[in-house]
Order: C-alpha cells, then structure tokens, then sequence
C-alpha cells in the first residue's frame, strides 16, 4: 500500500533544502533585516522619547527655578519699595517738622517785633500825653521837640532800671 520511493524522498529532501536555501537567501534575510530595522527604529524611539523626557523635566527643572528667582526678585523689590516709602515718609514727616518749627519761630519773631512796635507807640502816645497834660497844667505850650526828647529819655531810664 504504501510504497516508498528512495529516489522521491532524495529529491523531496534536496528540493525541501533548495526551498529552504532559497527560503533563507530570499526571505528570511530580507525579513530579518527588515526585523533588524525595526527593531533599531524603535529603540532610537525609545532612546529619542527618554531623551526628550529628561529634557523636558530638565526645562521644567529650569523654568520652576526661573519662577522662584523671579518670585524672590519680586520679594526683594516689594521689600526695597516698602524700605523707600517709609524712608521717605520719615523724610517728609522731618521736614515738615522742620518747617512747622520754622513757621512757629518766624511768628514768635513776629510777635516779639509787634510787641516791641506796641510798646514803642504806647511810649510814644504816652509821652504825648505826658507832654499835653503838663501843657495843660503849666498853661503854657513849651517846645514840642525838647519836651519829647526829655519823656523820651526819661522812658528809657524807667525801661532800663525796669529790665
């Protein structure tokens, strides 16, 4: 029933090794190479996606740093400004003390000048009437100018002894 054929289990055994040669030769190296291909692309995929991670993280690394020396440049800038109001405000204070204790000393001046003015128009009123209440005692009019240098004097020695 079975019958076998040397002759056809060679020639399938030397054709089943050409196909394989053939096979090797024509396909499986091709495949491989293709396989090998691939296989590198997408290792340099790989290698390129952990690249590209690192130097996102590195960036993002960078930019929280950017953020924290902006943030305390920021600091530094509201502190400088707060320093500068208030020195300036302690400026302005001073010197308007400066000027409220000038203004205060220019009207004691003033004051001290009024007064002086006052007291010589006092003297000065009360030496006329000195002069006119003596006319009318004495009934006769002396000279003006002789009589307002003797009350005159006569004030400045009370004024002298009086100080």
């Amino acid at each position: 029933m079975l019958d076998i054929n040397i002759w056809n289990f060679i020639w399938s055994a030397v054709n089943l090794i050409l196909l394989f040669i053939l096979l090797k030769i024509f396909l499986f190296k091709p495949i491989g190479k293709i396989m090998d291909e691939r296989t590198r692309a997408i290792q340099d995929d790989i290698d390129s996606a952990k690249k590209s991670k690192k130097e996102a993280e590195a960036l993002k690394q960078e930019y929280a740093d950017s953020i924290n020396e902006a943030k305390e440049e920021a600091q530094k800038i509201i502190m400088k400004a707060h320093e500068d109001a208030e020195s300036e405000k302690n400026a302005i204070l001073k010197q308007s003390k400066e000027e409220a204790d000038q203004l205060i000393a220019d009207a004691g001046k003033s004051i001290e000048n009024e007064r002086k003015r006052v007291l010589s128009q006092a003297q000065t009123q009360i030496a006329d009437l000195a002069i006119e209440a003596a006319s009318k005692i004495i009934g006769e009019n002396l000279d003006d100018d002789k009589n307002r240098r003797l009350v005159d004097k006569f004030l400045s020695e009370e004024e002298a002894d009086g100080k």
